[in-house]
C-alpha cells in the first residue's frame, strides 16, 4: 500500500521504526510528487533499502527543531527547496514577495533565507559529529564560488558555509545511493572522495585523476576578469564525459573539490526513477491550512525528458542537469498518465508533457551519448550546429498515445518550446499538429528580445529566426482556422541591452499591436553566463567587455518602455526615449509611442522604424498576443479610466 514517508516519531513508531537510516531537512513543505526534488530523492532510497524521515520547514530559530525525528543512524540531507530560497523570497528588485508557493496555504517567512546554510549550521549546534550531505538547486548552483546578488558580493562553495560533509550536484538519483552505501559501509564522510557528481573539502592541493585548479577565493575576489575566466572553465566542466575534476583553493591548507558530473541516466533509470510508489500530492497535515498551492502547476502535468541543449545565457540548466537529454519511455509515460486520468480531480485535460524544453526528445547529435557535449560549442547557437538532429517523430507519436488515451479530452504543451528546433526540422508534422491538437488558446515561446545584439548575449537565435516561426504559426492557424495566438516571454535590463535595444524591442510591439501583461527583468541568479556578465561586465565566452544596466532607475525605464502604454510608465517612457535620442516616438502619428505632455511639441520627422517597416494597424489575426481592450490614451492626463487592462 502506498503511503507518506514519516514526519513525525508517531509515523516511524507506526512503521515499526526506532531510527531514521536519514533525515531529509527540507525547506518546502513535504510534496510527494516526482516534479519535486525531495520526493525523488527521497523514494530512490526508500527503494534501495533505506529508512527516511521527512523533516519539513523545521523552525530554524529553535535548534531543539531539528530533533523531531531524533538522530538518523547515518545522516542529515538537506535542501534548501525545489527554489533557491533567495529566489523564492525575493523579487529581482530585493522586494520581499509576499507568497510562497511551496509552502503550505502560500504563507511566506516559513524558511530562512540561504536556507541550506542555516538548517546545516543548525545541525551542528544539536549534533556535532555526525554526517551531513547537501544537494538540490540552491546547493547545486552555489557549489563553487558564485557571485550573490541579494548581498552583491562573491560567496565562497556553500560547502564551506554549510559545514556539510559533502555536496551533491545535478539530479543526484545515482550519486546519492553511492554516498548512502559508502556511509552504510562504515566509511567517513571524509573518505568519499571517489563519487562522481558530489564536492568535497580536501587538505590537500591535488587529486589523482585528471583535473584542474581554479584560482583562489582570494584572486577571485580581487579581481573580476579572474572571476569570469573561472566560471568559463567550470561552465566547459558540466560533460560528465569530458569534464574533469575541479579544485578551487581556499588557503593553503583548504580546498574544495569539485568530481566529474554523473553519467546521465538510461531511459531504463529514468523509468524507474519515475515509476515510484509516489503519493503525487502534499502531505494530508496541510489541509487546514489550504493545501500547497505549487502542486496545482503540475498536479496533471508529466515529466518526459531532462537535460536541455538549448543553452541559453541566464539558464541554470546547463550548469545543473547538464546539456543530454534523458527521456523516459513511452510505456512509463502512459502508465502515468493512465493513473492521472483517474483521480478524483481529473477533467480530461493533460496540462503539460515535457520538460525543461518540451520537444527535446533525444541527445542533440550521435556522438554525444559516446563522447559527450562539445566543451566550448552549442548545439542552436549562433545557428543549429551542422550535426544537430532536429525529429520530432517520437514526441510527435508519444503526443499521439496519449491524446488517444480513454477519458483525455486534450493534451497541452505548456512547457518551453524551442521555435528554432522545430524550424530546423525538415518536417513540419509536428508544427501542424502543435497548432491544431496542443495550445490552449495561447502558445507561450520565449524569444526574450528582438535586438540581435542583446539576443547575442542571451545565447538565442536572431530576430529572424523567431519572426519565420511566428509567420508560420499565423499561416497555419488560418489554415486550420483557428484563432490561437502567441504570449511572448520578453526580458528587459539583460546585459547588452541599452535603452537603445528597448527602444528597439518597444517598437517591435508596437508594430504588433500588443503589450504583455508581464515583462520579467532580468535576475542575476547563481551561475549562469549571465550573471557573470552582470556582475565583472565580461563575457565569459569572449572576455570581451559587455554594457550591463545596473542602475534601478535604468531599469525601471528599459520595463516601461515594453508596456509603454500603460499611463503609469508615462514619465519613465518619455524620460527614457529622450535620453536614447528617440524624442521621434514622441507624438501623434502611427510610428509614435506616446503624446507629448501638454505644451510640449510633437516631433515633426519622425526616424525609420528600427524594426525594419512602418507599422502597420494593429491587427488581432491570431500572430501574437490575446486580444486586448481598447487601448487607453498615450497621454496620461486625458486617461480618466482607474485601471488599465
Amino acid at each position: 500500500m502506498r503511503e507518506f514517508l514519516p514526519i513525525s516519531k508517531a509515523d516511524m513508531k507506526a512503521r515499526g521504526w526506532e531510527q531514521c537510516d536519514f533525515v531529509y531537512i527540507i525547506g518546502d513543505a513535504y510534496v510527494d510528487h516526482p516534479s519535486f526534488g525531495h520526493a525523488i530523492i527521497s523514494r530512490v532510497l526508500e527503494a534501495n533499502g533505506y529508512k527516511v524521515g521527512i523533516l519539513s520547514q523545521p523552525d530554524w530559530k529553535n535548534p531543539q527543531s531539528i530533533t523531531a525525528l531524533g538522530r538518523p543512524r547515518l545522516g542529515f540531507l538537506v535542501t534548501g527547496g525545489n527554489m533557491d530560497s533567495m529566489v523564492n523570497h525575493y523579487a529581482v528588485s530585493k522586494k520581499r514577495r509576499k507568497t510562497d508557493a511551496f509552502t503550505p496555504g502560500g504563507v511566506m517567512g516559513k524558511r530562512p533565507d540561504y536556507a541550506t546554510v542555516v538548517y546545516c549550521n543548525l545541525i551542528r549546534r544539536v549534533y556535532h559529529d555526525i554526517p551531513i550531505i547537501i544537494g538540490g538547486i540552491e546547493a547545486s548552483l552555489r557549489r563553487l564560488a558564485h557571485y550573490d546578488y541579494w548581498s552583491d558580493k562573491l560567496k565562497r562553495s556553500i560547502l564551506l558555509d554549510s559545514q556539510a560533509d559533502l555536496l551533491l550536484y545535478g539530479m543526484g538519483e545515482r550519486s546519492i545511493v553511492e554516498v548512502a552505501e559508502a556511509l552504510n559501509s562504515g566509511l567517513q564522510p571524509r573518505d568519499i572522495t571517489f563519487v562522481d557528481g558530489t564536492v568535497y573539502r580536501s587538505t590537500e592541493p591535488t587529486v589523482p585523476v585528471p583535473h584542474k585548479v581554479l584560482p583562489s577565493y582570494e584572486e577571485l575576489c580581487k579581481n573580476k576578469r579572474k572571476y569570469a575566466e573561472s566560471f568559463y572553465t567550470q561552465y566547459c566542466n558540466t560533460d560528465p564525459f569530458s569534464g574533469k575534476a575541479l579544485i578551487e583553493p581556499y588557503g593553503p591548507k583548504e580546498f574544495v573539490v569539485q568530481n566529474p558530473p554523473q553519467k546521465p541516466l538510461s531511459q531504463r533509470e529514468m523509468d524507474r526513477v519515475y515509476g515510484l510508489p509516489y503519493m503525487r500530492t502534499y502531505h494530508p497535515s496541510y489541509e487546514k491550512a489550504g493545501g500547497v498551492p505549487a502542486i496545482e502547476e503540475v498536479r496533471f502535468s508529466l515529466v518526459s525528458c531532462r537535460g536541455c541543449f538549448g543553452g541559453c545565457s541566464f539558464c541554470a540548466l546547463t550548469f545543473h542537469q547538464g546539456r543530454i537529454i534523458q527521456t523516459r519511455s513511452h510505456e512509463s509515460i502512459l502508465a502515468e498518465a493512465r493513473q492521472m486520468t483517474w483521480e478524483p480531480d481529473f477533467k480530461g485535460y493533460i496540462h503539460d508533457v515535457g520538460g525543461p524544453t518540451a520537444n527535446f526528445r533525444q541527445p542533440a547529435c550521435k556522438k554525444q551519448l559516446k563522447s559527450g557535449v562539445c566543451p566550448t560549442k552549442q548545439c542552436l547557437f549562433p545557428k543549429p550546429c551542422k550535426n544537430l538532429i532536429a525529429d520530432h517523430r517520437d514526441y510527435l507519436k508519444l503526443l499521439r498515445e496519449l491524446r488517444n488515451l480513454p477519458n483525455v479530452k486534450k493534451v497541452f504543451i505548456r512547457s518551453g518550446i524551442r521555435f528554432d528546433y522545430m524550424l530546423a526540422d525538415e518536417s513540419d508534422v509536428f508544427f501542424k499538429e502543435l497548432v491544431r491538437y496542443h495550445v490552449s488558446g495561447q502558445l507561450k515561446v520565449a524569444p526574450e528580445h528582438v535586438a540581435d545584439a542583446v539576443l547575442d548575449k542571451m545565447g538565442k537565435p536572431r530576430r529572424a529566426v523567431y519572426d519565420q516561426f511566428l509567420e508560420k504559426y499565423k499561416r497555419l492557424n488560418e489554415q486550420y482556422g483557428l484563432k490561437q495566438y502567441v504570449v511572448p516571454y520578453l526580458m528587459s535590463s539583460h546585459p547588452g541591452s541599452t535603452l537603445k535595444e528597448a527602444v528597439t524591442l518597444a517598437e517591435y510591439l508596437r508594430d504588433l499591436g500588443y503589450m504583455p501583461e508581464q515583462v520579467q527583468d532580468f535576475y542575476p541568479t547563481p551561475s549562469t553566463l549571465s550573471t557573470v556578465m552582470y556582475y565583472t561586465g565580461l563575457d565569459p565566452r569572449t572576455m570581451e567587455p559587455v554594457y550591463v544596466p545596473t542602475n534601478p532607475h535604468e531599469k525601471a525605464m528599459q520595463r516601461a518602455l515594453i508596456q509603454y502604454r500603460n499611463p503609469k510608465n508615462y514619465a519613465l517612457v518619455h524620460e527614457a526615449l529622450t535620453k536614447a535620442g528617440r524624442t521621434d516616438l514622441i507624438g501623434f502619428d502611427k510610428h509614435c509611442l506616446i503624446r507629448p505632455r501638454a505644451g510640449e511639441a510633437a516631433a515633426r520627422k519622425p526616424k525609420q522604424s528600427t524594426t525594419g517597416k512602418q507599422p502597420p494597424k494593429a491587427k488581432r489575426d491570431g500572430r501574437v498576443g490575446p486580444p486586448k481592450a481598447k487601448r487607453p490614451s498615450r497621454n496620461p492626463a486625458n486617461d480618466r479610466r482607474k485601471k488599465h487592462r
